[in-house]
């Protein structure tokens, strides 16, 4: 598994298990993604897709079944050694951002770094500058989030989750909010990352044509992987 970002085993998930109410939403999981794929997660509403990316962003457990995370098996790490996990392991990018609206674009960047060393410094800041100009924000390093487009927005959040040289970037629906234009534009910023660094991804996302566009499209019908 040296090349394996992610390895799901017979993952199911319930919930309100042992009462009436006992619902299954995620049924016998396998799924397997190596290093600097790019692949997208699929299905309609209700499918469980949330619920997957909940799991494989270790912000939820299964309720059977194993996870691996860069090799390292999850379900007998405590609270503060899977926290640290994600925080080692995984990049976010959401549809709505998150961002602080109140802070500027380079001071939005450097929160996953000051979170993990306590206290700002100048190789932080030079890092989240040169994450912005990556990802072509140069000269809106130290304007407000607040006061920027959306596609900005969005670009802003890919370095964010950048910041930790994380080995995965999980996107749900990263431009969903986005016009066609800014669609493309991000798409081809994420897969320009992709292919440079090797870092891997997998975006949910409705839009068939950017799926089309991924290395691999795994999709989710009613819980399971068809």
């Amino acid at each position: 598994m040296a090349d394996t970002v992610l390895q799901l085993e017979r993952v199911c998930k319930s919930y309100a298990i042992g009462t009436p109410a006992e619902s299954q939403v995620l049924f016998d999981i396998d799924l397997t993604i190596q290093k600097g794929e790019f692949a997208a997660l699929i299905g309609p509403s209700g499918s469980g897709k949330s619920t997957l990316l909940n799991i494989i962003g270790l912000l939820d457990r299964p309720s059977s079944g194993k996870l691996f995370m860069t090799g390292q098996e999850t379900s007998t790490l405590d609270e503060d050694n899977l926290t640290r996990l994600r925080g080692q392991a995984i990049g976010f990018v959401f549809q709505s951002h998150y961002l602080l609206t109140a802070f500027t674009a380079t001071e939005n960047v450097m929160m996953p770094m000051l979170m993990q060393q306590g206290r700002p410094d100048k190789s932080m800041r030079d890092k989240a500058r040169a994450l912005l100009d990556k990802v072509n924000l140069r000269q809106w390093q130290d304007h407000l989030v607040g006061n920027m487009s959306g596609g900005q927005q969005q670009r802003v959040a890919i370095a964010r989750a950048l910041a930790l040289n994380a080995p995965l970037i999980l996107a749900d629906e990263p431009t969903g909010n986005l016009d066609t234009k800014s669609t493309d534009a991000i798409f081809e910023l994420m897969r320009q990352v992709n292919q440079e660094h090797g870092t891997t991804f997998l975006m949910v996302t409705h839009n068939m044509e950017l799926a089309k566009r991924c290395d691999r499209t795994i999709e989710l019908v009613d819980g399971r992987i068809v």
